[in-house]
């Protein structure tokens, strides 16, 4: 699934080539037909995104609402020749039709969402997700509040979209090997040091993705070319430390990453960098027990 830099990305791409601009709307597959009549000819006002959720902004305070899910795509052609015949299952066609710049259109395919809503609307969803790094207005003391309070585990909190939006199992994975944090450790043992170092560094690595395009993690130390390896080979692109290396050696330590399936999803970690917390009580237990046992 698609994390929040993509959706951000996006957006940039659809107010750049749509915003201010006369747009004909149409669905070549037929299921946003109704609603893309009433859209058809309208002004675009632009794009904005929150978390994995996408809006498109039409005059009158309509949002096209769209979630990409696990296989959608939302492609962008800025400053076209000729707009092709849709190929495959378009869902929503973006054409602009004016003499105001360059022609350019956008494809949604796949996606889960896509639903024409009102100001009131897009308002209910924004407000059911946490705080999203890539936002100006985001508030991480809502996150705070939500993982400082909760038993489940910190890798599972960072995934779930009503705590923190945006993060997906990339950038869960990759945040907290950076900060030497095992992914099953109770968000309420989290020190708040600890999670704004966390949030600061998402907001750093998540905006990256937006202007690259692709995910990196790694520090300039530990890149291919710093440490003579190979590039990463894999569909998800860019270097990582430890998703989707299961089996294989932390870049840092040489210890083989892990996994194990946690909420649903895999969840990628390695065992030395990252060991397994134990709480105050739990450590006075073990050297309690190590006592008697060498009394």
């Amino acid at each position: 699934m698609p994390e929040g830099h993509t959706l951000r990305r996006l957006a940039e791409e659809l107010g750049a080539a749509f915003a201010g601009r006369r747009v004909s709307v149409s669905s070549p597959q037929g299921r946003f037909a109704a609603d893309a009549a009433l859209l058809d000819g309208s002004t675009c006002l632009g794009a904005d995104s929150a978390g994995k959720h996408l809006f498109v902004e039409f005059e009158g305070e309509r949002f096209v609402h769209v979630h990409l899910g696990l296989i959608g795509g939302f492609a962008v052609h800025s400053g076209v020749a000729e707009v092709p015949d849709p190929v495959g299952a378009v869902r929503l066609r973006l054409v602009t039709d004016d003499d105001l710049g360059p022609t350019s259109y956008a494809d949604l395919r796949g996606a889960t969402q896509c639903s024409l809503v009102d100001a009131g609307r897009r308002a209910e969803v924004l407000g059911k997700l946490g705080p999203d790094p890539l936002r100006s207005d985001a508030d991480p003391a809502r996150a705070w509040r939500r993982i400082s309070a909760s038993p489940r585990p910190v890798g599972d909190l960072l995934m779930d979209q009503a705590v923190l939006a945006g993060v997906g199992n990339v950038y869960r994975a990759e945040v907290l090997f950076r900060h030497r944090i095992h992914p099953l450790r109770p968000g309420r043992t989290l020190r708040v040091g600890q999670f704004r170092a966390i949030w600061d560094d998402l907001v750093v690595l998540m905006g990256e993705g937006v202007r690259s395009g692709r995910i990196d993690t790694v520090r300039p130390e530990h890149t291919p070319e710093a440490m003579g390896r190979p590039p990463r080979v894999d569909d998800h692109g860019g270097e990582v430390y430890v998703y989707r290396r299961t089996g294989q050696p932390c870049h840092v330590c040489g210890g083989l990453v892990r996994t194990e399936v946690l909420a649903g999803r895999n969840v990628f970690w390695c065992p030395r960098c990252q060991p397994r917390f134990r709480s105050r009580a739990v450590e006075s237990s073990h050297h309690r027990q190590e006592g008697r046992r060498h009394g």
